[in-house]
């Protein structure tokens, strides 16, 4: 097959899928201007007829509309409408994700649908003014310690915390993190990564838009997950991935319309025991941190903590400092 005549099967496949959807199907006729005005290839009914028979017998479907003068389009995208407007969603909401990045990834998802369909989701799209990260070098930090847990070795970063200033300030005077890198976890909005820190010799989190610059992966092979650690428990049990990594057993006393969230937060795997018509008892696997502390001040006592006494005490010490 000559290259012009592979070229003018690609654009007119290109031209297809920029340009047509089940709602608009595109005729023959302007199938012809269309290649010529945007490609400046000619060709007549009888070749096109031949190209899109091609295209068909290749495996791309191009559904016909017979009448006097035929019309195409594409039924093969890969995602529908809804399917990308989640997707879209996701990505505009996501704080871990920059601005720019966000706005550029969109509209690669949207490269994915015809212009109709485009010109539809980008009406409903709303980037600008949402709280975002500011690490434009969180894509590139996922690839990294992806690199690491494929090949199995260990990285070594720095950490950053925001100051009074609003500026990144080094935690612990820019000393380096040595981490075997297990997982990278997506919760609250925000990405994770997962695995032993050498230093505390336990398995921590670290949130990624907080690491500063890309993680050096070392030549050491990572430390092996102990063999009691299940990263789906962990994930659970850890509230937004901060404050603490410290994992307890916590025996909560809960008013029945509490159900929802706690099925929300730890699954329908959960044993809930009744305990009367009002109430209902939960064992859960929490991390006891200021912010499993606040969400249990925030049901404003339809929740308790019946155990264990230091989970109890600890609580009631910052209920103390707040009221002070």
């Amino acid at each position: 097959m000559e290259t012009g005549t592979k070229l003018r099967i690609l654009y007119l496949y290109q031209y297809l899928l920029r340009h047509s959807d089940v709602d608009h199907p595109i005729s023959t006729g302007q199938l012809i201007k269309g290649l010529k005005e945007q490609y400046d290839i000619d060709t007549n009914r009888n070749t096109l007829a031949n190209d899109l028979a091609m295209l068909n017998k290749s495996g791309f479907n191009i559904e016909v509309i017979h009448s006097q003068s035929n019309s195409y389009y594409i039924d093969t995208l890969a995602f529908d409408t809804a399917e990308l407007k989640i997707m879209i969603d996701a990505v505009s909401s996501s704080k871990f994700i920059t601005e720019k990045k966000s706005k550029i990834l969109i509209e690669k998802l949207l490269s994915l649908t015809s212009d109709y369909k485009a010109k539809q989701l980008r009406r409903h799209i709303y980037v600008d003014g949402r709280v975002k990260s500011e690490n434009e070098k969180g894509y590139y930090i996922v690839d990294r310690i992806n690199e690491a847990i494929d090949t199995g070795r260990k990285i070594r970063f720095q950490y950053a915390d925001y100051g009074l200033k609003k500026r990144k300030v080094l935690r612990h005077n820019g000393e380096y993190y040595i981490v075997s890198p297990y997982a990278l976890i997506w919760d609250g909005d925000y990405y994770y990564l997962l695995g032993y820190g050498e230093k505390r010799g336990q398995v921590q989190s670290f949130r990624l838009d907080r690491i500063y610059r890309d993680p050096e992966i070392l030549e050491e092979k990572t430390i092996p997950a102990p063999k009691s650690f299940d990263i789906s428990n962990y994930s659970q049990a850890v509230f937004r991935m901060y404050d603490t990594d410290k994992i307890v057993r916590v025996s909560l006393l809960c008013k029945n319309h509490i159900m929802n969230a706690i099925i929300d937060r730890f699954g329908k795997r959960v044993r809930i025991t009744e305990v009367d018509e009002g109430h209902f008892t939960v064992n859960v696997t929490v991390c006891p941190s200021p912010t499993f502390y606040r969400w249990v001040f925030g049901w404003n006592g339809d929740m308790k903590i019946l155990g264990p006494e230091n989970v109890k005490e600890e609580y009631r010490e910052m209920a103390r400092r707040a009221a002070e």
